[in-house]
């Protein structure tokens, strides 16, 4: 995530990041979604304490995005225009289902997907059709070749770093174009 902050800050797009309290205490085992939820929401009113006058948009890496999003869903984040996911983890590896989807329908500003072609956790053949019942303020871009973590195939001669200015560049389009 700093990767893709630092290539978002390159093109005037600030930044907050912050981990969730599990992974503060160095657990595996993830919090309870009301304190994902509340730590969602501390994130934001921190955001809009730093930063009053700027378009906010919240969102994540996988858990972090679909946290966001179920907070979203259950009660609208204050002043927050747009979600932008990276990597949403639409099922666990291995176990192809929709039902971490449910909740997107309650969400009523617009949303970003961006999704790797090789992501174990979100069969494309799955998540294309959510988004596009979704409506057209829901926009989804395949990043190709990229995985869960967006690390691209040694074959496809693309690095890292310019896989997360691509993401970079696309969130900032979307966001532009807010």
């Amino acid at each position: 995530m700093a990767d893709l902050a630092n290539a978002l800050e390159a093109r005037q797009i600030g930044t907050l990041r912050y981990n969730f309290p599990y992974m503060e205490s160095g657990s595996k085992r993830p919090d309870p979604p009301a304190l994902c939820h509340a730590t969602v929401r501390a994130a934001v009113e921190e955001a809009r304490k730093q930063a009053p006058n700027i378009k906010l948009i919240a969102g994540g890496k996988s858990f972090g995005g679909r946290m966001t999003s179920q907070a979203q869903a259950a009660k609208p984040l204050p002043d927050v225009r747009g979600l932008a996911f990276v990597g949403f983890p639409l099922h666990p590896a291995k176990k192809p289902s929709t039902e971490r989807a449910t909740h997107l329908a309650e969400v009523k500003i617009p949303m970003l997907f961006l999704q790797g072609t090789r992501d174990d956790l979100a069969d494309l053949t799955l998540l294309e059709p959510i988004v596009q019942r979704l409506g057209p303020s829901v926009t989804m871009k395949r990043i190709d070749g990229a995985d869960h973590s967006f690390h691209a195939l040694a074959r496809s001669g693309r690095k890292d770093h310019e896989v997360m200015e691509e993401l970079a560049g696309m969130i900032a389009d979307w966001v532009d174009a807010l």
